[in-house]
């Protein structure tokens, strides 16, 4: 039976080219070509990968020499260029680093070539991944492929849009926030934000070394369980990793029976789209039909997530990003003649006014007489949350909940609006600060066409209890797939 690339899972592509049916230069060109054609329109990759065709033909000589390719053999993966490639520019979407190139490869990257994977190109992004709506890159916007007037949702937007439109069957994004599960919510694919330290973060530009994740978007939830099993796992390069086994999520059981799910009532008050929530409401009457047992639970300081958030990843992103000063690498000023002027004109003419923002808040809020009020605070309320999930998941398996409060918003709706644009995190950020995975799966549509997704929630490390209940609501959505204009 001919592969239909189109609709084919990444575990049918790998089984396909390991079989030599097809081969990996083929799919290559297929991605490469759609990913070209459609890029003028939606702008979802910053750039090609120039030698991936070399790299699918070493794939096909493996195979034919009879050596193992790896789990993802010949799978196209689409990069957000925040992740370092050697041989690729590593912008993060941002002037200042228009032109650095990689001189090393993140560890991500390393895992996902190791197991025979391609890297297509690298994805658009808000710059330096601060934004959730993909209208702060230096590259332009992003297009969402469902309606190219509304955003693809961020920062992972680049990665999210690829992945809808089919440009690539899976893609890498990073979530500080919520920037993997907002946009596939946005662009109705799957993305999943793992446990914080189940994947290594080397080799990632930092936003908040605290918060920052990286994983896998892709069409359906088997595809982000193949490239996560890829690369999660302890690295010696990053101390914070977990030094656990990586399950192989896979084999997992999908039985419901007796699954226990918390349904937060701070996530289904008023503010949440009247229309999403009964749709939400229909799956969860599905899931008790096959002995599923929903609780309600309380999250009591869920309503301080975003300022604490705001303040921390604000605060770890102006240092992190104080490297950035015109003299060791990336953009210079050369309209300096003081070693203060280059400071200052090399960072005021390459940042964003959205990166510019965060840095002022989070400088603000370490400097002297400061940073008890405001980070020290922040720090102290960011446990009280991770003390309710923890404390939550004494009653439940899983929280389910909406990803956001409604479906993908018009281009420049909310962009002079800083503060309505952070609350499309308030469903999110919360996973990030206390660490736990979360996934988005599609689950509808509005009365628009626009998709949405469902957010699973786990304890540390449970993300095969994730992938289970999203296999289940995944199977539902399927009976009412629907595909972007653009296929």
């Amino acid at each position: 039976m001919k592969l239909n690339l189109l609709e084919a899972k990444a575990s049918e592509i790998v089984s396909k080219v390991k079989a030599q049916e097809i081969s990996a230069q083929e799919v290559l060109k297929f991605f490469m070509d759609r990913s070209k054609r459609l890029n003028g329109e939606l702008n979802a990759f910053v750039s090609f990968n120039e030698n991936a065709l070399k790299e699918a033909e070493a794939i096909d000589q493996k195979i034919s020499n009879g050596e193992d390719p790896g789990i993802l053999a010949g799978l196209p993966v689409g990069l957000k260029d925040l992740l370092n490639k050697t041989g690729t520019k590593t912008t993060a979407a941002s002037k200042i680093l228009e032109n650095y190139e990689s001189p090393y490869d993140a560890t991500a990257v390393e895992r996902l070539e190791a197991q025979g994977a391609i890297i297509l190109g690298k994805t658009n992004l808000d710059e330096f991944a601060m934004g959730s709506s993909n209208e702060n890159s230096y590259f332009g916007q992003v297009k969402n492929p469902w309606d190219v007037k509304k955003v693809p949702g961020g920062s992972s937007g680049g990665s999210a849009a690829a992945v809808a439109a089919r440009m690539v069957p899976v893609s890498i994004g990073t979530d500080t926030g919520g920037s993997i599960r907002q946009p596939a919510s946005f662009c109705g694919v799957v993305g999943i934000k793992p446990t914080y330290g189940s994947v290594s973060r080397y080799g990632v530009v930092a936003f908040a070394s605290s918060l920052d994740q990286v994983g896998p978007m892709g069409t359906y939830v088997e595809d982000c369980e193949l490239v996560l099993r890829a690369i999660a796992g302890h690295d010696p390069k990053d101390a914070t990793t977990a030094e656990k086994p990586v399950e192989d999520y896979l084999f997992k059981t999908n039985s419901l029976e007796g699954l226990r799910v918390g349904l937060p009532k701070e996530y289904f008050d008023e503010s949440l789209n009247k229309d999403k929530k009964q749709k939400i409401e229909s799956y969860i009457s599905l899931l008790k039909a096959n002995g599923v047992e929903f609780i309600e639970i309380d999250l009591p300081n869920l309503p301080y997530a975003i300022p604490t958030y705001y303040v921390v990843a604000s605060s770890e992103a102006s240092s992190n990003l104080s490297r950035y000063d015109g003299v060791r690498y990336g953009y210079r000023s050369e309209n300096a003649h003081t070693l203060q002027d280059l400071y200052v004109n090399s960072r005021s003419e390459s940042f964003g006014e959205e990166v510019k923002r965060r840095i002022m808040l989070g400088t603000f809020a370490l400097s002297s007489g400061y940073y008890d009020a405001f980070y020290k605070k922040a720090r102290q309320v960011r446990a009280l949350i991770q003390k309710d999930f923890l404390e939550a998941f004494q009653k439940c398996d899983l929280i389910l909940s909406p990803v956001t409060r409604n479906t993908a918003f018009k281009m420049g709706e909310k962009i002079d609006d800083p503060l309505e644009m952070y609350k499309n995190d308030i469903y999110t950020i919360s996973a990030n600060l206390a660490g736990i995975p979360g996934l988005a799966v599609p689950a509808d549509y509005d009365e628009q066409g626009m998709p949405f997704g469902i957010q699973i929630q786990a304890p540390h490390f449970e993300e095969a209890r994730i992938f289970c209940l999203a296999r289940a609501i995944e199977e539902v959505h399927n009976k009412n797939r629907r595909t972007p204009y653009v296929y």
